[in-house]
């Protein structure tokens, strides 16, 4: 387990939080020190809950420590099953519960023979995986649970519905724009006039799970979250599954042509070639924005994008095939999607990065010098330390990434949404040369290439003569910083300590040779 004052992806028990708080009629019960429950109050602040979040802790402190858990743990869960009656209660380890070395499958079995619930222990080691992929697994136990419960009862429904349906899976709280999607993908299947059998988890009662077979085909949007389920389901019930993401006008299309695949497996013959031409040449504006004049801007830009694996590979394809905007590099910090991640993308951009430390990120943008970045947030300060506008793309993020308007990603108003946040995260001309007369550019006076703690004492000890600083402002704003630290660095390599007019001029035939 790395311990970091900034994480990409939180801690398991986070996954499986948000798992259970998307459910109708779920309580989760978290074994954990106080400073561990801060869910609770990011839900309710990120997503402005109007209810209480369903999420309980059962305080380790000193008495926990001095005479076990079991007593404490079995009473919380008797007592939320009297106070809330809900269908499932969900028992989440921590990292505390395992240092302790709880049995707390032996609690919930206790626990299962006092109260009228369902009860589980949440199944993932919460040292080797982190919130995504234990959010995966717990969706997974919660479904594979529910299939076997009705399987056992003979309340499983697996006889198709008349009309063709659809399961949505992996749709959760505290997910990046998760409802606008929903909304949107809602609206693209009933225009394709497919309806809607269940959405996993958001919104759905366990006892709806006894369902799920009776859709025709299920619908993974995110790549994080669902895969598990969907492949459980394929498994068990041969139902076959769409794991395209909808993003940007280009994979949209490749997702319904999918989709109409699937169906013609089931003798359904449907033709949805007009709907994608129509969608794409007249009611996205984003196809027809990408060939404007206005588009023709960004002709050149370089970007970097970074994020979870979905949303950095979707929007590293929308940059190149849709934008034609050069990507130097892409990356994501889903460690475990580093195969999937290479082969979405390895065609479209000159270097992939898989890592999960900021500090090498910030150093790799810093050393890059893009015109834009997208990631996440930790990206966005990034930027503003660089003064390279950055568009947030994906988790992890702030209360602004989860706004009241309506700003979905996916299917063909999300098309819209994107290429106004990369159109809008670029400096272009006007813009520049705005800046350049009112002032506002480039007010850095330090050098370095990294961004990272470290690095931050090793501060230039250069001195710039006001002849050499006048030269430096008659040189245009979004090319001047990088002049700057191109002339500073052949200071520093060939032991000069104070610039003069003509160490600029040395600098620029340095370069030139090189």
């Amino acid at each position: 387990m790395k311990l970091a004052y900034w994480m990409y992806a939180g801690p398991a028990h986070i996954g499986t939080l948000r798992i259970a708080s998307s459910f109708k009629n779920i309580q989760a019960i978290m074994h954990a020190p106080l400073g561990d429950d801060y869910f609770n109050v990011m839900k309710s602040m990120l997503e402005r809950e109007r209810n209480f979040t369903p999420v309980t802790t059962s305080v380790v402190d000193r008495h926990v420590l001095a005479r076990g858990s079991q007593e404490k743990v079995v009473n919380n869960i008797t007592r939320k099953d009297k106070e809330f009656k809900p269908d499932l209660i969900i028992l989440t380890p921590t990292c505390t519960s395992s240092i302790l070395q709880e049995d707390l499958q032996n609690f919930v079995n206790r626990a299962s023979m006092e109260i009228k619930a369902d009860v589980l222990l949440a199944d993932v080691n919460h040292y080797r995986v982190n919130e995504l992929q234990a959010a995966d697994k717990t969706l997974e136990q919660i479904v594979k649970f529910y299939i076997y419960k009705a399987k056992k009862e003979k309340i499983l429904s697996t006889n198709k519905t008349k009309h063709i349906s659809v399961n949505i899976i992996g749709i959760t709280s505290l997910g990046f724009h998760h409802q606008h999607d929903l909304k949107e993908i809602q609206k693209l299947f009933s225009d394709l006039n497919i309806k809607i059998n269940l959405v996993i988890p958001h919104d759905a009662s366990v006892n709806q799970l006894k369902k799920i077979p009776e859709a025709w085909f299920n619908v993974v949007p995110y790549h994080e979250i669902g895969l598990l389920t969907a492949q459980f389901l394929h498994e068990e019930f041969n139902m076959p599954y769409v794991d395209i993401t909808p993003m940007g006008v280009v994979e949209t299309a490749r997702f319904i042509r999918h989709i109409q695949s699937i169906l013609r497996t089931y003798q359904v013959d449907v033709d949805y070639e007009e709907y994608i031409d129509e969608q794409t040449r007249f009611i996205s504006q984003s196809a027809w924005f990408s060939r404007s004049i206005d588009c023709q801007n960004l002709t050149g830009k370089r970007a970097v994008v970074f994020g979870d694996s979905t949303h950095a590979s979707a929007i590293t394809k929308i940059l190149v095939r849709e934008m034609g905007i050069n990507v130097v590099w892409a990356g994501t910090y889903c460690k475990n999607d580093d195969e999937w991640f290479n082969n979405e993308i390895n065609n479209l951009c000159k270097k992939i990065i898989v890592s999960d430390d900021h500090n090498f990120i910030a150093d790799l943008i810093a050393e890059t010098e893009p015109d834009a970045i997208f990631g996440t947030q930790m990206e966005r300060h990034i930027g503003k330390r660089l003064n390279i506008p950055c568009g947030v793309i994906s988790s992890p993020v702030h209360i602004q990434n989860f706004p009241l308007s309506y700003r979905p990603f996916l299917g063909y108003e999300g098309s819209n949404q994107i290429a106004d946040l990369i159109y809008n995260s670029f400096t272009l001309g006007m813009e520049d040369h705005l800046l350049e007369i009112f002032g506002g550019h480039d007010t850095r006076d330090t050098i370095s290439n990294t961004l990272s703690l470290k690095d931050e004492t090793k501060q230039s000890s250069i001195e710039w003569t006001e002849e050499a600083k006048n030269e430096l402002l008659k040189i245009p704003g979004f090319v001047r910083n990088k002049v700057k630290k191109n002339t500073e660095k052949f200071a520093l390599e060939n032991n000069i300590t104070k610039i003069y007019l003509d160490t600029m001029y040395s600098a620029k035939e340095a370069l030139k040779k090189s």
